[in-house]
């Protein structure tokens, strides 16, 4: 078996409130290969977000080892970890982080602007991006012009920017309806279908069952998967 694209390795996370450190991880160790679909569930306060945070290099932590794609993220500068997260990882929020004052094409095209995409290509990747989302006919439209399902598909087309082979969801369903939320979820599933490697955090066990692995936290310890 091919070595895992993403490594935890007894990985712990404390925050300081006050002058107490309040655990958020305690030593969990759990690898992911590529192609995998790996939801993280789990009650509030389980770690769930704290661990995608960490795995996607948006945070640190207080012990153990990251690594992905044979880089360990512990070593890495802060420009370091932002040149992996352009190139390798591709980020979901369930409030969409779209730029209000960009259309939905302008907003695709953001990450290639940093990759340093010249302004042709990063056109026609966008517009073949929307296109692949649903939502060819909406290029020109603002955040403000359109659906949450819509902005959701928006930012799923930005995240696919870069071609990265890991895709990061923190609960992507969570502000949307059911119809919506499903047909969000059947087209990661089809990203999935076509390698790329996801891990999603939800705490809906309707959408939990996309995954092809379910990975349970409860205080900070991986429960069962």
């Amino acid at each position: 078996m091919p070595e895992p694209i993403i490594i935890v390795d007894d990985v712990h996370k404390s925050y300081l409130m006050g002058k107490e450190a309040v655990p958020a991880l305690r030593g969990v160790t759990l690898n992911i290969h590529q192609g995998e679909f790996v939801c993280l569930m789990g009650p509030s306060g389980s770690g769930k977000t704290t661990l995608l945070n960490i795995i996607g290099g948006l945070d640190d932590a207080s012990r153990g080892h990251i690594i992905v794609e044979g880089e360990n993220l512990v070593s890495h500068t802060e420009n370091e970890l932002a040149l992996l997260r352009l190139h390798k990882m591709g980020f979901i929020f369930q409030n969409y982080n779209l730029l209000a004052n960009f259309t939905a094409q302008e907003n695709v095209e953001a990450p290639m602007v940093l990759a340093k995409v010249g302004r042709k290509a990063r056109k026609e990747k966008a517009v073949a991006l929307l296109e692949k989302v649903g939502l060819g006919d909406r290029s020109h439209h603002y955040p403000s012009e359109l659906s949450g399902g819509q902005q959701q598909r928006v930012a799923i087309a930005r995240a696919l920017a870069n071609d990265p082979p890991i895709l990061i969801a923190d609960e992507m369903t969570g502000d949307l309806d059911s119809e919506t939320g499903f047909a969000i979820m059947r087209l990661a599933s089809q990203l999935n279908q076509d390698g790329m490697t996801i891990v999603f955090v939800t705490h809906d066990p309707r959408m939990a069952k996309f995954a092809g692995r379910v990975i349970e936290l409860r205080d900070g310890k991986i429960l069962e998967e």
